[in-house]
């Protein structure tokens, strides 16, 4: 039985934003379009917030598509065209959904569709590839199917091993898929598994921003043949950008849109654009592209349709949406969409009730997996990540494994007196500034996640919460190697507290430390733009927290007014749980005065207000932050994904 396709329809597409408003650089609860860092600076300010300006001769205001009407029709490719500028990004996110423009009527079928609904049918490739590099080939499409189709692993195999075949990797089935630092895939089979993401859940319509960018000749011609036999074979409805396509790419498409500061110059195919540029008199040179020629007679083409809406303004005064004449010399005010004119669409509300409406297409409802099965798939994922991420997982293990042995011989055996209880104390604080702010490296790979992690939320590939559950999941037990490597030799080389008790005690610590750290760079990497930002952020942060932790000063000589910031330290819980567990019931004496104990470990600790009974409040609170930084980077990634 034959699927039904999906044609696209979209009239009267208006565009505008605000040249000279700036983003400040930490509005971080912005609304981030991930895939607009992407682009050429043809749509810069396609990343801005629309700005909802009506007059058209305010300063500033830059109208980036202006009264755009487009069809794509299943079974065929439409290719949209022109210079650099002329708003082909911003169509194209509009179309997908990923843009709200000030006026727009879009219809599947003849019938408005909604934003959920139409991201479960269609599929959305960025320009970038926003991949994971350590993935195999059949890794990356495995993982995409097992969080997007609701089939039986047996199936699923079948689906990503016909696909393979479809795109035509096979060869590079098991390598790996790597990007500009790690060795990989060519660009043009990165490309084509960034593709195979998007198709995986046989989407009807398929919407590609510059597929062909940075690949040579052939390579695109790869790709575009290969969309070509996709649209062919399976009914696909494909519409992509397309900046400078060769001769033979172009003879692929089935339509052109031409476009040139935001309007509309020719929609149709490539032979009715050659009999439009020679009815103006312009005449094709021999071994020139038509599509590059008419980029380049851009301001010609302008001039002649300028003429052409003066005429029809003398012939026949009206409004223009109801006679705006088409590329191929209809008027659009007798053009049919079904059994409505176009007057009657533009005339229909531009925000739809689309809850209610139906395109004649099935659509799948909900997520593919239950809450914990996408939990399990992306601990999975990650997993893979960490243990092949030389700079997280060997040089890390390495780092803790030597950082141990090289404190462990520093204090090597210290006594039990008083100038030892002060080295233990150094040692202490040394430790918790080493472990809180050794884990920035893993701040790019947060940021690369984050990345990732909306292009899939947007697709409705699985929940953000189950991505936060997966992320804090998959550390701990990585994050407890550590704590084992690092704890072992420092503890006995020092000379800690001998009970096997306490240095279990230890060991906790140090995992919540370092859970603690990993949980606040996972926050911050939510919320900073930017390695940078974030770094500067990250470091300022824990510096006052150090200041505050009791260390440099007691909380008994803080001002009034600080004294909250010694509260939120993430450094006074785990200091005090250190003191604690080292001093507390060990029955050390740390000065002797006519052979008896003066100053024992429990009057230090009694000195400072530390007691028995907070050792394992401090381990609650630790846990409370973790929860708490957790939950701050759910709300964040939330905000930016929805």
């Amino acid at each position: 039985m034959e699927k039904q396709g999906c044609e696209i329809e979209a009239i009267g597409i208006n565009y505008t934003i605000c040249t000279e408003k700036k983003e400040h650089p930490f509005k971080f609860f912005a609304k981030v379009q991930h895939h607009n860092n992407h682009h050429h600076h043809e749509d810069e300010e396609s990343q801005e917030p629309p700005q909802k300006l009506n007059d058209k001769s305010s300063p500033g205001v830059r109208h980036v598509l202006k009264d755009v009407h487009c069809l794509a029709k299943p079974w065929e490719i439409l290719a949209i065209v022109g210079p650099s500028g002329a708003g082909k990004s911003s169509l194209l996110e509009i179309l997908a959904g990923k843009l709200a423009p000030q006026t727009a009527s879009i219809f599947v079928n003849q019938k408005p569709v909604d934003k959920p609904r139409f991201n479960k049918i269609s599929g959305y490739v960025t320009q970038k590839d926003t991949l994971f590099p350590l993935l195999t080939v059949q890794e990356t499409l495995m993982f995409s199917a097992k969080l997007r189709l609701r089939l039986p692993h047996s199936q699923l195999s079948s689906r990503v091993s016909s696909l393979i075949q479809e795109l035509r990797l096979d060869h590079v089935a098991g390598v790996r898929v790597g990007d500009d630092k790690v060795r990989g895939l060519s660009g043009g089979e990165r490309r084509r598994v960034s593709i195979g993401v998007d198709v995986i859940h046989e989407p009807k319509v398929l919407i590609l921003d510059e597929p062909t960018s940075g690949l040579d000749s052939t390579s695109a011609l790869q790709i575009i043949d290969m969309l070509k036999t996709m649209a062919e074979t399976r009914g696909r409805t494909i519409i992509l950008s397309i900046h400078q396509p060769g001769f033979r790419i172009v003879k692929l498409f089935n339509s052109i849109l031409l476009m040139a500061n935001g309007s509309v110059l020719h929609h149709g195919s490539v032979d009715q654009l050659g009999l439009q540029l020679r009815l103006m008199g312009l005449q094709l040179p021999l071994h020139v592209n038509i599509v590059e020629f008419a980029i380049d007679s851009i301001e010609a083409i302008q001039q002649q349709k300028s003429l052409q809406r003066q005429e029809m303004q003398i012939q026949l005064p009206s409004t223009p949406q109801q006679l705006k004449k088409n590329d191929e010399g209809e008027y659009k005010g007798e053009y049919k969409s079904g059994k409505r004119t176009l007057q009657q669409l533009f005339q229909q509300s531009k925000v739809i009730d689309e809850d209610t409406m139906d395109v004649g297409v099935d659509f799948p409802t909900g997520f593919a997996n239950s809450r914990f099965g996408e939990t399990v798939i992306l601990t999975h994922r990650f997993s893979k990540n960490i243990s092949r991420t030389k700079e997280l997982f060997a040089c890390r293990t390495l780092q803790m494994l030597v950082a141990g042995l090289v404190l462990g011989s520093i204090f090597y055996d210290l006594k039990d007196d008083l100038s030892g209880a002060e080295e233990r104390v150094g040692l202490f604080a040394f430790i918790l500034t080493f472990l809180l702010t050794s884990t920035i490296e893993a701040l790019p790979i947060f940021l690369q996640e984050r990345e990732i992690l909306m292009k899939e939320t947007s697709s409705g590939s699985y929940r953000v919460s189950s991505y936060a559950i997966a992320n804090g999941l998959v550390y701990l037990p990585f994050l407890l190697i550590l704590a084992v490597l690092f704890t072992v030799p420092l503890y006995w080389l020092v000379g800690l507290n001998r009970s096997f008790t306490a240095f279990l005690h230890f060991l906790l610590l140090i995992w919540l430390i370092l859970y603690t750290a990993n949980s606040v760079v996972v926050c911050f990497s939510a919320l900073v733009p930017n390695f940078i930002v974030g770094n500067s952020v990250i470091s300022g942060v824990m510096g006052s927290f150090f200041l505050f932790s009791g260390y440099f000063i007691s909380k008994h000589g803080m001002p009034s007014y600080w004294i909250f910031m010694h509260y939120v330290s993430l450094f006074k819980y785990p200091f005090e749980g250190f003191l604690i567990n080292e001093f507390s019931g060990a029955g050390k004496c740390l000065q002797y005065m006519f052979g008896a104990c003066a100053v024992s470990g429990e009057d230090m600790l009694r000195e400072e207000g530390y007691g028995e009974e907070s050792r394992w409040r401090n381990v609650v609170i630790m846990v409370c932050f973790i929860l708490v930084y957790r939950f701050i980077s759910y709300v964040i990634l939330r905000c930016r994904c929805s």
